[in-house]
């Protein structure tokens, strides 16, 4: 573990310090919610998610200017901007099956703000895990490479063929199923409680389905965005912080940007295309580091092509988002505008008439 921590940009001091200042300000922000439930104004969720936002790119900042180059991390603040804008992208994505899971549990406003804070909690134990794991994969068998990219260009051809019609047909997962066969429940929410008591009997609440309904949606969303961002930094520290920043304002998006989501009609083609590449880019870099017997006689094929250097990446990740964000809502509000002159068109004939 010592080696494992060690071998980043980050010192095993860094890293103690980054873990204590994230669950610390986790452990703020859970008993300000959980003594005030409530629904954010748009003041509030547009403050603090300003300031994550801004904490992230001074972080990504300062590691561009003052952390040193390393042997897992050529360019350490392009590959954290470039792994935090891929997280962030993904999250948002994530946030239609958020906005789903709420609609289906008829989550009341005012407690829905709790209910994604603990499932933040519990994305960030449990992708931390992924991390470790990951890293510790790689570290050992660098023909991992070339599983992470195959797995991302499955996704990704995947995501674009589905595009954004599978939104409205999720269903619960079999543990959730299982859950809600075995375990006596009630139908009304007790605040923010996970159980309560009914006639002696000790019940889960449906909070408790809520929270681990996202926990374990969050846990699938991880398959493919740990191996992404490993596909631009090999650093564990960077994948980290990458994803504490992209989870820390998810929140906040989730109530500030929930009916925009739905403007953003061309956002699974538009991550479809970033897994798409950064799998590629994973299978060249697997192919620059062969080691597997079968593949040039287990030799590394030296050719400079195959490693597409991090500006380029983060190049592609930018263009891509804004390119993205931009047909989104120009398409959107011309069918806003068709479907208004629509409505409006008979209305105008028959008062003419």
């Amino acid at each position: 573990m010592d080696r494992l921590l060690g071998d980043s940009v980050a010192s095993p001091t860094i890293w103690i310090i980054t873990v204590v200042v994230t669950v610390g300000v986790l452990l703020v922000d859970l008993l300000i919610i959980g003594r005030r439930p409530h629904e954010p104004s748009m003041k509030e969720v547009s403050t603090h998610l300003a300031f994550f936002i801004g904490l992230a790119v001074v972080f990504g900042l300062a590691l561009w200017f003052f952390a040193e180059p390393h042997e897992l991390s050529p360019a350490p603040g392009p590959e954290f901007f470039a792994g935090w804008l891929t997280e962030y992208s993904l999250s948002v994505d994530n946030l239609f099956i958020f906005l789903i899971i709420m609609s289906k549990f008829s989550v009341p406003r005012q407690y829905q703000q709790t209910a994604l804070m603990i499932g933040i909690v519990l994305a960030l134990i449990m992708r931390a895990v992924f991390i470790l794991v990951g890293a510790a994969a790689i570290n050992q068998f660098s023909w991992v490479f070339y599983v992470f990219g195959a797995f991302l260009i499955f996704t990704a051809f995947k995501l674009a063929k589905e595009g954004g019609e599978d939104e409205e047909e999720y269903e619960e997962n079999k543990l959730i199923k299982f859950v809600e066969k075995r375990f006596p429940a009630t139908k009304e929410y007790d605040g923010t409680k996970l159980f309560t008591k009914e006639n002696g009997k000790r019940l889960i609440t449906p909070m408790f389905l809520v929270i681990l309904t996202l926990g374990t949606t969050d846990l699938l969303f991880a398959l493919d965005s740990i191996p992404a961002i490993y596909g631009l930094t090999k650093d564990p520290y960077l994948v980290f912080t990458a994803n504490i920043f992209a989870l820390m304002g998810l929140r906040q998006l989730y109530f500030l940007i929930g009916g925009l989501l739905q403007r953003l009609i061309f956002l699974s083609y538009g991550l479809a295309f970033l897994l798409g590449f950064i799998g590629v880019k994973l299978v060249m870099h697997a192919l620059h580091e062969n080691q597997l017997p079968f593949i040039n006689g287990g030799e590394h094929i030296e050719a400079a092509w195959l490693e597409i250097p991090i500006w380029l990446s983060l190049a592609v990740i930018v263009g891509t988002l804004a390119v993205t964000t931009v047909a989104s809502l120009a398409v959107s509000r011309n069918r806003d505008q068709k479907e208004l002159a629509a409505e409006t068109g008979p209305r105008r004939d028959w008062e003419n008439g």
